[in-house]
């Protein structure tokens, strides 16, 4: 009988030394936690993970313990051999320079010259033995990540774990559960059965802090009895569940404030479409002093103060000519249904949606369009 998708994964981290951890250019809260927790726990087990964060920190977590290797980029993935051949001709000595724009090798042979024809330049193996993909549909996602590394998704063993029903199965090994609220809920249940005694209160606290941020502390519809056991359990390892949502839910600074206005200040309303949406401008954030990784926050708040709307919207420029589009619904079985008219990715329970060559205005009428068409 085949083993099955956890096994082989087990194998896979049992036998691994070097793990390198990713998650989405711009991940979500919860395969952002899920990603220390991970880190936390190989960490336990003896192993030598890096997390690869390329984005800014989220503040949001910053009562959480960090794992101990975070890399902005891939750094020393690789050696590359330069390789003679001394069957006629031996090397006696060597030394090494380096200077502001070079590094020199200096190469003393036994006989006078070296024949071109005997040198190679031969790149070795990575130094991961494996990597694992936490909450991403498909390689793309990674990014600038993927576009700079391509022959280490070819040449190491990839692992990808996500909850999402459009996943394109990536990996050699494909961990994908559907019934799941998060990826921290399928760390949750792996680490349970296979590592309970390394599931240490760090690993407990990063996975219920992915929960609650997925779940909207346990309220909304992609919350089953299954998250309530993994929460149950990780609370039985030390996390603090209060703590976790006075943090991610309850301390809001004067400069959230300030944006949560703005963004409510602009709030449009389409009674037919139960449509409430609102836009936001690169100066907001700088007025504010504020980020985009807070208006997920926002959209929830503007989702909590209009419960007769189906469908709720922030719509923000990354770039004059890149607008992004964050979209929630309460039903998070409707929330898949609307990505696939809509496109995007589903990430803490909101759908994010990119709109290159568009500025704001031509993505709000493209989104508004759309959701006519649901």
């Amino acid at each position: 009988m085949p083993l099955s998708s956890k096994d082989q994964l087990k194998n896979q981290i049992d036998s691994a030394e070097n793990v390198l951890i990713l998650a989405a250019e711009k991940p979500s809260r919860d395969a952002t936690a899920a990603s220390w927790a991970l880190a936390h726990l190989l960490k336990n087990l003896g192993k030598n993970p890096v997390v690869l964060q390329t984005g800014q920190s989220n503040d949001s977590f910053s009562f959480l313990a960090p794992p101990e290797k975070i890399e902005k980029e891939i750094k020393g993935a690789r050696d590359f051999v330069l390789s003679f051949d001394t069957t006629k001709n031996k090397i006696i000595d060597f030394r090494t320079e380096n200077k502001i724009d070079k590094f020199e090798i200096y190469i003393t042979p036994e006989k006078e010259t070296v024949d071109p024809r005997d040198f190679s330049f031969i790149p070795a193996k990575f130094k991961y033995d494996l990597v694992i993909v936490l909450g991403c549909q498909n390689l793309d996602c990674l990014g600038g990540i993927k576009e700079k590394n391509s022959d280490l998704f070819f040449e190491v063993p990839v692992v990808n774990i996500d909850y999402s029903s459009s996943n394109e199965n990536f990996g050699q090994i494909n961990l994908i559960d559907m019934t799941a609220s998060s990826v921290s809920e399928i760390l949750s249940e792996l680490f349970k059965n296979f590592w309970e005694k390394q599931s240490g209160q760090h690993v407990a606290k990063c996975l219920l802090a992915g929960l609650v941020a997925a779940t909207g502390n346990f309220q909304s519809r992609n919350t089953t009895p299954r998250t309530f056991l993994a929460a149950s359990w990780l609370i039985e390892k030390g996390a603090d569940q209060q703590k976790i949502v006075r943090n991610l839910f309850k301390t809001q600074s004067f400069s959230f404030m300030k944006l949560w206005g703005r963004v409510m200040a602009r709030l449009q309303w389409n009674e037919k479409l139960k449509f409430a949406w609102s836009t936001i401008s690169l100066e907001d954030f700088v007025q504010s002093r504020t980020k985009p990784e807070e208006l997920p926050l926002v959209l929830e708040k503007v989702k909590d103060n209009f419960s007769a709307g189906k469908y709720f919207a922030i719509l923000y420029s990354e770039t004059l000519d890149r607008s992004i589009a964050l979209v929630k619904n309460s039903d998070s079985e409707s929330l898949k249904s609307a990505q696939k008219n809509l496109g995007g990715e589903i990430k803490d329970n909101y759908l994010e949606i990119i709109y290159e060559n568009k500025n704001i205005l031509e993505a709000e009428k493209e989104l508004l369009a759309k959701i006519k068409d649901i």
